[in-house]
């Protein structure tokens, strides 16, 4: 049974949608999905979708041109076909001849283009606006199924921006999202910021109409929640759930679980443009405090390899043997000693977006007072915590799922990046970053793109102490369902599933 607040959070939310779990011919009619959500400030507008339900809602309401498989790499949606010309800077597009939106009009490349153009504009605030920031809108065009892209400089990577969240394609100028127009397999019915989505199945997508008739999303912030949601049959999926809370549903009759290996980075970000860490010597102290597979064996219940302060481990483009990261207490602090920070007060951004954060919270301040440093879990709300650390805080936990490597190097490393949280500007970084992505042959690429990491991995203020697995609980009434790093085409995917 559920108890207290997370009763009432899911009972509220459960209660605002009608019941109806009646079978039918296309195998039950509601099924209900249980993510942490993000309050009253959420919206349907696909490119600004900073959390994993926007990207879920957004997946089932819209499609990409490309969309990615579970190693990263590129596969077609709305697009038939794709390439480069010799230089990597021009890139053609031909859309499918049978796609599109729930109002009965074609989805051609006039809107495609539009769609990129308003996800480049800074003043959007979109996710993606960092992967398109080096197109020429003004060289670029569409006619009917065809889509021309030029870009201001060479970039051989450049398909991963089509795949990438927040990309999703809406018709040319849409300007109200609150009863939103997709391609995509389910229609917009009702939706309430903070509160539940509710979508029907579209017959007519291009792909194939879905097995289910309704999709509801309920919001249940608390992992705990989302889990007793589950146990007790409220939903029929609960996203995103710690290990401990994993083998209880493994354990339970009726019930299963999808483990996505090692799909997460579990990072500390330090905010390198402010003191204290804009001192070399504390983000490297830091860097050695940390005991990695403590942390994993505690805060992930040991589900998770330790991290090695880099982005997509297992992923294309991740360096190899890189060496392991030591814990080193008496070199760091030494170093806390020589920058005169022997006590100093540190304050650790954390919340419950992640369930796994308050533990690895209190053993990390435990462990950093071992090398002087007094660190404080600052607990802010999960609705909100991702928006907050773009501009507060020194210190805080981040996490990022399975993306090309290079969407992140652009994204979070590169110096004019949005997401850059920590500050980081280094031109030689991004000068080999700039020199991979122009480089024609893939061999001498990802060599570019080795040198760039290594170089970032002791400078950037990116410290990542995990790679965590991904749970997913559903019921065993729902089938259709696969294991899937998220970010990726079939995590989260609700249109092949059936509700019996």
């Amino acid at each position: 049974m559920l108890t207290g607040a997370g009763a009432l959070a899911v009972g509220a939310a459960l209660a605002s949608c009608s019941s109806g779990d009646g079978d039918n011919s296309s195998g039950g009619r509601r099924l209900r999905a249980a993510f942490s959500a993000g309050g009253s400030q959420e919206t349907l507008d696909p490119h600004i979708a900073p959390l994993f339900v926007d990207q879920a809602r957004a997946k089932a309401l819209y499609d990409s041109v490309l969309t990615y498989k579970d190693d990263m790499s590129v596969q077609a949606r709305l697009a038939e076909s794709w390439e480069s010309d010799r230089s990597g800077s021009r890139w053609t597009v031909r859309l499918r001849s049978d796609a599109r939106f729930h109002d009965g009009s074609r989805v051609t490349a006039a809107d495609v283009l539009w769609n990129y153009r308003r996800i480049a504009d800074p003043a959007t605030g979109a996710a993606a606006q960092q992967l398109f920031s080096r197109v020429d809108f003004g060289a670029s065009n569409a006619k009917g199924r065809d889509l021309t892209l030029v870009l201001k400089e060479p970039d051989f990577e450049f398909p991963a921006a089509l795949g990438a969240p927040g990309t999703e394609i809406v018709p040319e100028d849409t300007k109200d999202f609150a009863k939103p127009v997709g391609s995509g397999p389910f229609r917009y019915r009702s939706f309430e910021p903070g509160g539940n989505a509710l979508f029907t199945a579209w017959a007519d997508h291009w792909d194939g109409g879905p097995r289910i008739e309704e999709l509801e999303f309920v919001p249940v912030n608390d992992e705990r929640a989302r889990l007793n949601a589950l146990l007790s049959g409220q939903v029929h999926y609960a996203h995103d759930l710690t290990a401990a809370s994993a083998s209880r549903v493994a354990d339970r009759d009726g019930l299963g679980v999808l483990r996505s290996k090692l799909s997460t980075m579990q990072a500390i970000l330090l905010r390198l443009s402010r003191a204290p860490f804009d001192d070399a010597r504390l983000v490297r102290a830091f860097t050695l405090g940390l005991d990695r597979d403590r942390l994993v064996e505690v805060a992930l219940s040991g589900h998770g390899t330790a991290g090695n302060d880099l982005f997509g481990m297992g992923l294309r483009a991740y360096p190899k043997n890189l060496p392991d990261r030591e814990r080193d207490v008496d070199r760091a602090r030494a170093l806390v000693k020589a920058a005169g920070a022997d006590g100093l007060a540190v304050a650790l951004e954390t919340s419950d977006a992640d369930p796994t954060w308050r533990n690895a919270s209190t053993l990390i301040a435990d462990q950093l007072k071992d090398i002087g440093l007094k660190v404080t879990p600052h607990v802010r709300s999960a609705a909100t915590y991702f928006g907050e650390i773009k501009t507060k805080g020194v210190a805080f936990h981040s996490r990022t799922a399975t993306l090309p490597v290079v969407t992140h190097l652009r994204s979070r490393l590169r110096s004019d990046a949005a997401n850059n949280l920590m500050g980081y500007e280094d031109a030689t970084f991004d000068r080999l970053l700039a020199e991979a992505t122009a480089t024609r042959d893939e061999k001498t690429r990802l060599e570019l793109l080795d040198r760039a990491q290594r170089r970032a991995r002791d400078r950037d203020g990116q410290l990542v102490w995990a790679f965590s697995d991904w749970n997913i609980g559903h019921s065993d009434a729902v089938t259709g369902l696969r294991a899937a790093p998220p970010n990726s085409y079939d995590w989260a995917r609700f249109d092949r599933v059936r509700l019996s």
